[in-house]
């Protein structure tokens, strides 16, 4: 499903999305990096925010390569057919997606089978994150 057209969990005030971390610093810095305002980009009905104009024309060129899996909801519970907020700081890339999930017990949890809990959350996905 294309992510145009998908939930993005986003904070109440100013619809950022992944509360204002960059998601492209996942892939490039392998960390969880808080963007600043001035690299900001709309996409999806929410604001993502970049540590640099770099990163900003990274993900604006190919979005669905960087933005989070499950719109940024937690990843086990979407496998639970469940909407948690996703903790930024609590996140993996497998085979190049990132993914995030609630806190650091939850990914413990998640931890114990990844590809498990991805095929039920990716099941799942195509009706719990459809824009209504």
């Amino acid at each position: 499903m294309s992510q145009t057209n998908t939930k993005i969990n986003k904070t109440t005030f100013g619809d950022l999305a992944l509360k204002g971390y960059d998601p492209v610093a996942y892939f490039t810095e392998g960390k969880a990096v808080e963007g600043r305002k001035e690299f900001t980009h709309d996409y999806a009905n929410a604001k993502w925010r970049f540590t640099s104009a770099t990163n900003r024309d990274r993900f604006a060129t190919d979005p669905e390569k960087y933005v989070p899996q499950y719109g940024g909801y937690c990843a086990w519970g979407i496998s639970q057919e469940k909407f948690y907020d996703g903790d930024p700081q609590v996140w993996k890339i497998v085979d190049g997606k990132l993914y995030v999930n609630y806190n650091k017990e939850i990914e413990k949890t998640w931890e114990k089978d990844k590809p498990g809990f991805i095929a039920k959350a990716d099941g799942h996905w195509p009706t719990m994150g459809h824009l209504s």
